[in-house]
């Protein structure tokens, strides 16, 4: 990693997170951005990409539960935060919230304890944390462990509404919790997404005047649309507000119904999520989720019976299938990635967006949309 002083980034398109910019100059001090200008300021050292380069900022990625060969369940420490961040960066996503897959509340506590150490130290890409159950549905638990599930308890509300010093983003099934418990949560500034749940309609909507704010996954694990029974589905489509990650590998969720959640959700509520296992950014083919064998099938990661496992994915390229799978314009599929999930766990202000004020975290791609270069707060990462 590579560290300077006021500096520059000079490149023919430039998407800041909500729009394209052409020859545009991004100025850099201090690790932030200060400047979008026309042409670079004299003297001031500069790195002007090549033509067919587009920068943008870094991607966000809210459901990663590994990369590099490591599985955050059994690694709940620094360093194997540091290997699951390194490999997504490689891949131009910048920051992450680390996914614990339905942890006991020994695992849930040191997965709180191990993001806040992370981020106190000012570890690269490691913005939050994502807890994912165990307070699910048991009949859409999918790929976690069925001793894992778990009752919400008052003394868990109590440790999980506690202090925390960034983005907490729970996934939960609000079937199964009482619409007190989301509202206390939504108070302390958790961030509740429906997920892994047999929730009606009502009972999602209900949520989500409780102070929930999206769903985990759209589409997979959760109860579906149909005509007179909307489900969990029906309610993220229908909702004005409500944002939603969805697992665009070509695997977990049909072209044509990921087509109709962006022609009703928008780049501005649908998010891409990678919902990566160690297999990312690894060569490796097999791995363990506690008892279960977990292998690389034909892209898909799956159990010995068949069932999906998490992806084998990396945000770089969910964006290029987005554009590919849905017919998406570049600048949708990039909003997808980077400032629709900043602002989905409250981070669009730092990160996500190129404008003055942000964190100078930054992607550069080549016409085909694959990662050619990045930068964390303003400094150029190793290849």
């Amino acid at each position: 990693m590579t560290r300077q002083g006021r500096h520059a980034i000079a490149a023919s398109t430039v998407f800041t997170g909500t729009e394209m910019l052409r020859d545009r100059t991004v100025v850099i001090e201090a690790g932030n951005i200060a400047a979008i200008l026309p042409q670079p300021p004299e003297a001031m050292p500069c790195v002007r990409l090549a033509k067919d380069r587009l920068l943008a900022p870094g991607f966000v990625d809210l459901q990663v539960n590994g990369g590099g060969g490591v599985l955050f369940n059994d690694s709940i420490d620094e360093a194997g935060l540091g290997r699951i961040a390194t490999a997504h960066r490689s891949r131009g996503t910048t920051s992450i919230l680390p996914t614990l897959i339905s942890g006991t509340r020994a695992q849930l506590r040191q997965a709180m304890e191990t993001a806040a150490a992370a981020i106190a130290a000012g570890q690269p890409g490691i913005v939050g944390l994502h807890l994912e159950g165990p307070f699910l549905n048991p009949v859409r638990r999918g790929i976690h462990p069925a001793a894992a599930i778990a009752a919400l308890t008052d003394p868990d509300l109590a440790w999980l509404a506690g202090v925390f010093p960034a983005p907490l983003l729970l996934t939960l099934a609000p079937e199964m919790v009482p619409m007190a418990a989301i509202a206390r949560l939504a108070a302390a500034g958790r961030i509740v997404f429906a997920g892994h749940t047999e929730a009606s309609a009502e009972q999602s909507m209900a949520a989500l005047d409780a102070g929930m704010t999206g769903f985990t996954h759209l589409f997979n694990a959760m109860s579906q649309l149909s005509a007179r029974a909307p489900g969990a589905v029906g309610a993220a489509l229908a909702h004005p507000t409500a944002r939603a990650g969805i697992i665009l590998d070509g695997h977990h969720v049909h072209p044509a119904a990921a087509r109709a959640a962006r022609a009703a959700m928008g780049s501005e509520r649908l998010f891409l999520v990678s919902d990566a296992m160690p297999t990312a950014g690894s060569s490796i083919e097999e791995f363990q989720l506690g008892a279960t064998r977990i292998r690389l099938l034909d892209g898909r990661l799956v159990d010995e019976a068949g069932t999906l496992a998490g992806a084998h994915l990396t945000l770089d390229v969910a964006v290029r299938n987005a554009v590919r799978l849905l017919d998406c314009p570049v600048a949708d599929a990039l909003r997808m990635a980077t400032s629709t999930p900043a602002i989905s766990i409250g981070l669009g202000h730092t990160i996500g967006h190129i404008r003055p004020g942000c964190r100078a975290d930054l992607v550069a791609l080549d016409g085909d949309l694959h990662p050619v270069a990045v930068w964390i707060s303003g400094a150029r990462m190793a290849d």
